[in-house]
């Protein structure tokens, strides 16, 4: 082991991403979008991964990414055939799935199971079809959320489960990629459509309740969750670690 005699703080800004090789699941809205908005700014060549096809090519070419993919993440087919064609990846980030809500008692089973598919397995899925494409230095960048230290009764129990166990998968598999850097992003309520989407009707009535009882009285914007899933990747020495990004939202 040696100690760094000249450390020049590069590590600490987005200049490590230059010319490297970015690959974002879930990369065509929301935060997966912002991040690669900022990602391509950086000098990365950016590679977005997308279920909607038509969304996923629109952004692509509208914000000069270097390429997109189209895949299911709960299809292990879909994501290789998706990334037969992709060669190193530098920074591997994903943002992909739903946020499942349903009770245990009442929901169908197989929405249920989505969340674990969505969450974990395709966590795994993606890795195993990567394999030795995924450089010796690289950075994975998972995802959870604030309602892993704060679960509530409006059917989150499932979805809240499956964020508790990326935390755990993630600090296992920095123990297992290493020296691969493994980290998770855990932000609080975001202001994204699919945050929106998941809530329906009551989105309204739902956002006035967070805002009131929120300590910052307002929710986080994609950017702000952003920047978070950017100091993940050029921090080199962050690993294993788990980022919240909530505003305060799990006190």
């Amino acid at each position: 082991m040696s100690l760094v005699k000249n450390d020049s703080g590069s590590t600490l800004t987005n200049e490590s991403l230059k010319d490297k090789s970015v690959l974002i699941f879930g990369g065509g809205s929301g935060i997966g979008l912002e991040t690669a908005l900022r990602a391509t700014a950086a000098g990365a060549n950016v590679i977005i991964v997308g279920r909607d096809r038509e969304r996923t090519k629109q952004m692509a070419e509208e914000h000069g990414f270097s390429g997109w993919r189209v895949a299911d993440v709960t299809d292990p087919e879909a994501i290789r055939l998706a990334l037969s064609t992709v060669d190193v990846v530098d920074h591997l980030i994903m943002l992909s799935g739903t946020f499942t809500l349903g009770k245990i008692l009442e929901a169908d089973v197989s929405l249920l199971r989505q969340a674990y598919e969505e969450r974990i397995w395709a966590i795994v899925h993606v890795l195993r079809t990567l394999g030795n494409k995924l450089a010796s230095d690289a950075s994975v960048t998972l995802v959870s959320g604030a309602l892993t230290h704060r679960p509530d009764g409006n059917g989150t129990a499932i979805i809240t489960s499956a964020c508790a166990a990326v935390e755990v998968l993630g600090r296992g598999l920095a123990l297992e990629l290493a020296p691969r850097r493994v980290n998770i992003l855990a932000p609080g309520p975001i202001n994204t459509p699919l945050l929106y989407k998941s809530v329906g009707d009551a989105r309204d009535a739902w956002a006035e309740v967070i805002e009131a009882n929120h300590p910052l009285h307002r929710f986080g914007t994609p950017g702000e969750a952003a920047s978070a899933a950017m100091f993940l990747m050029t921090n080199q020495y962050m690993n294993g670690a788990v980022l919240n990004i909530d505003g305060g939202s799990r006190l």
